[in-house]
C-alpha cells in the first residue's frame, strides 16, 4: 500500500518559495524589515497599541502545497497574535482600540492565535497548547487542492485546524494587539500537482462516494491511485 500511495501523489517536487510581506497594503502600526520579510507591530513609543492590526503576504495562492513558517522574535503577549490566511477580502485593522481575534473574525480569513485557539466565522475552537516562549516556529501548511489549512509548533505536527478553505487566492497574514510584537518569516516552500494528480483530484470530487470508482472505465491501476488520493 505504501509503495501506492507514494506511486499515485501525482506531485512535483518541493520548491524554495520566496514571498514576503507587502509593504502596500500594511497598515501605518506595522513595520517592515528592509527585505520584507519581518513585521514590528505597535512600535510607536507614543501611541503604543491602539488596536488590531495584521499585514498579509505578496503572493496569492490558488492550487498546490505551500508551507511556510512564522518565528515570534519575542514572547508574544497581549490579548491576540496570530498566524493563519485569508482572501483579498479579509480585514488588516480593527477600529479604534478595538484588541480583537483579527484572524477569523468573519468568514474571510482563518488564524490560530498564540493562546493555542483557532478562529473562523467569528467562531473558536481551542486547538493546541499556548505557546508564550521566545523563538516559537508555527509552521503552517496550505494544502489548496484539498482546501485545508494544518499548523505545526517547532516541527511538531498539531494536526488539521480547517477544512474547506475556498479555491481563491489565499494569502497569509499575521495581526497582533500588543506593543512591539516580532514576527518573522522563516521556511518557504511550494509543491504544485502534476497533471495527473490534478485529473486524479477532480475525478475523486465528482464521485459521490469512493466506492463508486470501480465503476469507472478505467484501469485497475488509476483508480486503486483515486481511492488513495
Amino acid at each position: 500500500m505504501v509503495a501506492v500511495i507514494l506511486e499515485c501523489t501525482g506531485q512535483n517536487d518541493q520548491m524554495v518559495d520566496q514571498w514576503v510581506w507587502d509593504g502596500h497594503c500594511a497598515p501605518a502600526a506595522v513595520k517592515l524589515s528592509s527585505n520584507f520579510e519581518a513585521a514590528y507591530f505597535h512600535t510607536d513609543p507614543v501611541n503604543m497599541s491602539t488596536g488590531t492590526v495584521g499585514v498579509r503576504g505578496t503572493k496569492g495562492f490558488e492550487d498546490g502545497e505551500h508551507y511556510w513558517e512564522i518565528v515570534f522574535l519575542e514572547p508574544p503577549a497581549g490579548s491576540s497574535v496570530m498566524v493563519g490566511v485569508g482572501t483579498s477580502r479579509a480585514v488588516l485593522s480593527s477600529d479604534y482600540c478595538q484588541y480583537v481575534n483579527l484572524l477569523g473574525m468573519d468568514r474571510e480569513s482563518w488564524g490560530l492565535s498564540y493562546k493555542g485557539i483557532t478562529w473562523h466565522g467569528g467562531l473558536s475552537c481551542q486547538f493546541c497548547e499556548p505557546f508564550f516562549d521566545r523563538r516559537t516556529v508555527i509552521g503552517c501548511h496550505l494544502d489548496m487542492d484539498r482546501g485545508t489549512l494544518s499548523f505545526s509548533r517547532n516541527g511538531q505536527h498539531l494536526g488539521l485546524a480547517f477544512t474547506g478553505l475556498p479555491r481563491e487566492p489565499i494569502y497569509p497574514i499575521i495581526s497582533s494587539t500588543a506593543t512591539d510584537t516580532e514576527l518573522e518569516l522563516g521556511l518557504r516552500t511550494c509543491r504544485y500537482l502534476s497533471l495527473q494528480g490534478k485529473c486524479m483530484s477532480v475525478v475523486k470530487k465528482c464521485l459521490r462516494s469512493v466506492d463508486l470508482v470501480d465503476q469507472l472505465p478505467l484501469p485497475e491501476s488509476i483508480r486503486q491511485c483515486i481511492r488513495v488520493w
